[in-house]
């Protein structure tokens, strides 16, 4: 039997996409290796998004090849229709695949791996069977691609404009997952909230989701500030098994150079959002995304970034560096500001983060809250998350709790970190 494995870089999206991918193939017969320098097929599931993403690949690939040189190596993802990637790669690559173009991989193999590099077609893969990599959380694509053109950004180039699932198609996923007593179900996209099926949008979509019977919580990512409805934030609290947790990514804290990114708000906009979130979700956590030094960026409005964590402050912040990417508008701006600029910018933000997302954790300290367990430490501590997607570990003396995985469970929180719960089980 023929076996594949599968490598995985980058968000999400991605990591939905290879277990679309894992299905499909094991559809066609072919069976899960572990080791990648021994099976018959490797898919290098690709990541554009950063340099240092983009640098994996490049590392990745002529390693197996010369570990495995009977492989055939595929790559799909974000890197696939870039022609400086396939001149560079040229000889490591047996078949180039854009995602939407997966369902075409059977042709591909039973082609003698002949290498191809077909235009992108809005093949709908997301209809395909996954092979979930978690037996109790699991990722549900709801679309793919963006129309919102961010200058920084190369997802409208690699994943083409946004094309979304029908709702029937989504709820009948999420019900077979309930049915088989999955306790958290992600709705994902690269823009989940400006999603539209025909009458429903994403706050429809939520409710209908709500209302599937059974025990377990649901979670979307990523939003967009622009499309952050009222309606939509609403919606979020009154349904009773939506996690009060937002991701709304800010990218900067400057008008300036939020309108250079082309992000479609302003500020004082988003920090009205955030207000009118906090006012609606009670206990909501707010995570957000950043990037430092993009081309152009003075001290002064980094500064005004700056002010922004210290006034939102968030629960967590996934801070980038800016790195240039092709096909990008801002590929054509001049990137001023130094590496060495960019870490400090960075370190300055992760000072504040650290100080208020403590503030924030040491709110629970005392509070007894639910946490879906997601495995067991080296330190023989359990850990998981609550609903607002705290990081919560703790030690069980209990034999009788041998193996409580996947399940939900009530701990006490006695200790807050920066980035973290400590507590107790609740018996």
């Amino acid at each position: 039997m023929k076996t594949y494995n599968i490598i995985t870089i980058g968000c999400q999206m991605n990591k939905s996409d290879s277990e679309r991918v894992a299905g499909y193939l094991e559809d066609l017969g072919y069976k899960w290796s572990d080791d990648k320098n021994q099976a018959d097929l490797v898919v290098v599931n690709t990541c554009g998004v950063r340099q240092s993403a983009e640098d994996r690949a490049y590392g990745i690939i002529p390693m197996i090849k010369k570990q495995n040189p009977k492989a055939k190596i595929i790559l799909t993802g974000c890197l696939s229709e870039r022609k400086d990637v396939q001149r560079r790669l040229k000889d490591k690559v047996d078949i180039w695949l854009p995602t939407v173009q997966i369902p075409n991989l059977k042709s591909q193999i039973t082609n003698k791996f002949q290498i191809s590099n077909p235009k992108s077609q809005n093949c709908n893969y997301l209809k395909m069977r996954p092979k979930y990599s978690s037996k109790f959380s699991a990722f549900i694509p709801i679309g793919n691609g963006c129309d919102n053109f961010c200058t920084y950004c190369v997802v409208p180039n690699a994943r083409g404009r946004e094309v979304y699932r029908e709702a029937k198609d989504i709820i009948e996923e999420v019900e077979q997952l309930v049915g088989k007593e999955y306790r958290e179900v992600i709705l994902i996209a690269q823009n989940v909230n400006s999603y539209k099926s025909g009458k429903v949008d994403f706050s429809e979509l939520l409710k209908k989701v709500n209302n599937i019977k059974g025990e377990f919580w649901i979670r979307f990512a990523t939003s967009h500030p622009k499309d952050m409805s009222y309606e939509l934030i609403k919606t979020i609290a009154e349904c009773d098994i939506v996690c009060e947790h937002i991701h709304l990514p800010a990218q900067a804290g400057d008008d300036g150079i939020l309108k250079a990114m082309n992000r479609g708000y302003t500020v004082e906009q988003y920090k009205k959002l955030i207000k009118k979130i906090r006012q609606t979700i009670p206990g909501v956590s707010i995570t957000t995304d950043i990037i430092v030094g993009f081309p152009g960026e003075t001290k002064k409005q980094f500064n005004n970034t700056a002010e922004l964590f210290k006034e939102v402050k968030f629960d967590m912040a996934y801070i980038s560096q800016y790195s240039s990417r092709p096909g990008t508008a801002a590929e054509k701006l001049f990137d001023n500001v130094s590496k060495a600029e960019k870490k400090k910018r960075e370190e300055i933000l992760m000072k504040i983060l650290r100080k208020t997302a403590l503030e924030n954790n040491k709110k629970y300290i005392g509070e007894v809250m639910e946490v879906l367990i997601e495995g067991r430490n080296k330190r023989g501590e359990w850990y998981g998350k609550t609903r607002t997607f705290k990081n919560v570990r703790f030690k069980i003396y209990d034999l009788r709790f041998k193996n409580i995985i996947g399940e939900f469970v009530k701990v006490k929180v006695n200790k807050a970190r920066d980035f973290g719960l400590e507590g107790e089980l609740v018996k």
